[in-house]
């Protein structure tokens, strides 16, 4: 038997992150399980940019950049989610965003994380890494990745039924 209780949704807003989300919601539905929603924004401040003696001051791109994200994750819950489902978001600050997701899953109990991955080519992936393989390799639990495009296999109740009959 699988028990989910909770659920851990990492997303950056991208289209895979969307589809992450899309079976967050129907595992949440499916298994009576709470969702909670993460974004981790970049720490602008404690990168510290600037180069020979010239530094910028990142406060205020921090403080805009922070209110976006908070704007773009609560958007992302609508009151079914909420209600229903338990959602809520979770917003987090780190240079490290692999590393907080894998955090925030072991301090909440996450039952199961899913996570949005680019499918990146072998070049680009080499040189940025991968949070989601990073997330995948460090988790206290199962991970699921989920690529954009990709076979579907969330579908609308309506379409079940035809399939069915």
């Amino acid at each position: 038997m699988i028990v989910l209780k909770r659920i851990l949704v990492a997303t950056d807003f991208g289209e895979a992150a969307a589809a992450a989300l899309d079976y967050g919601r129907e595992f949440a539905r499916t298994f009576g399980a709470s969702l909670d929603v993460l974004h981790v924004a970049e720490n602008m401040i404690g990168r510290g940019l600037g180069t020979d003696g010239f530094t910028i001051d990142c406060a205020e791109l921090q403080r805009d950049l922070e209110a976006a994200a908070h704007k773009h994750l609560d958007e992302l819950l609508g009151e079914e989610d909420r209600t229903m489902l338990h959602a809520k978001p979770v917003f987090m600050v780190s240079n490290a965003p692999a590393r907080a997701i894998v955090e925030y899953a072991r301090e909440s109990k996450a039952d199961l994380i899913l996570i949005g991955t680019h499918g990146r080519g072998n070049l680009a992936h080499l040189l940025m890494g991968s949070v989601a393989e990073r997330v995948v390799r460090l988790a206290p639990c199962p991970v699921l990745t989920v690529r954009h495009p990709e076979r579907e296999f969330v579908v609308p109740d309506a379409l079940v039924t035809v399939a069915k009959a």
